[in-house]
């Protein structure tokens, strides 16, 4: 007989954060500082609420948008004082790393990809065949560093060296994130874990880049016990918008971007 004065079940938010993080997302979805807030809105908003979950598969992407989304999940935890676990997927992967270290623990499926704790800068140049092609580049600027980096000429030392600075600086801030995270739970060298190199989660767990090897069921279940209510929060599955078609070329760029990101963990 159900009895309206028992106790009710304790509430675990599962928020699902996928895909490429970027500033913009692309037409099927990523994450974003802009996109996420509403969710964990409502996620750390919900009645009975014992703790968040965060379900991340990810390759990573913007460091200013990886910070952005950490720092807003930091808000509301401390805001609402529940604890924030992170479960990741296929993969936790730099940026996705990053916002993992938002969690107060990190679990992870065996076979999990975990890490990549540095930062990488890719693109592509064409100073010969522009040249071939009897094209001629007009560019004026105010400003000596202003063109950097441009794809039609050759890279100068000093360009290279600014850049590799620059990388550099973005490196030493993931770094300080993952040892003010993760702190003692950190089981190896800073060699070996902040190169940038990736593991599987069972190695993951050994080297304390994660807490434990677990699903989201399971550890609701052994922190909350068997009654536990697991709802998930994010938005609706979004469908191709017919409205870029005639930009259909930018959209095909960000998919391009996103698989070459997935392929890097040869995923």
């Amino acid at each position: 007989m159900w009895n309206p004065f028992a106790p009710r079940p304790p509430v675990v938010a599962l928020v699902r954060l996928e895909g490429l993080i970027a500033a913009r997302t692309g037409p099927f979805g990523g994450l974003n500082a802009s996109g996420i807030e509403p969710i964990l809105a409502r996620a750390f908003g919900l009645k009975r609420l014992a703790a968040v979950f965060l379900a991340i598969n990810s390759p990573g992407g913007s460091p200013v948008q990886s910070s952005l989304i950490a720092g807003r999940i930091r808000h509301w935890a401390a805001e609402k004082k529940v604890p924030v676990l992170a479960f990741c997927e296929d993969a936790a992967a730099s940026g996705g790393y990053w916002i993992a270290c938002a969690a107060d623990d990190i679990f992870a499926d065996p076979a999990s990809i975990l890490g990549s704790i540095g930062v990488i800068s890719s693109g592509f140049g064409f100073p010969e065949a522009i040249q071939r092609l009897g094209i001629e580049r007009r560019v004026r600027t105010a400003g000596t560093d202003k063109s950097s980096n441009d794809p039609f000429r050759p890279q100068s030392a000093e360009e290279l060296a600014r850049l590799d600075g620059l990388l550099a600086e973005l490196h030493v801030e993931f770094k300080d994130w993952v040892r003010a995270r993760r702190g003692a739970r950190l089981k190896a060298s800073e060699e070996e874990l902040f190169n940038g190199r990736y593991w599987i989660g069972r190695r993951a767990l050994e080297l304390g880049l994660c807490d434990g090897l677990a699903t989201p069921e399971e550890e609701a279940r052994r922190r909350f016990g068997e009654k536990v209510r697991i709802i998930p929060v994010g938005r609706a599955k979004r469908r191709f918008p017919m409205s870029l078609l005639p930009g259909a070329g930018a959209a095909l760029i960000q998919v391009m971007e996103e698989r070459a990101a997935w392929a890097r963990l040869g995923l």
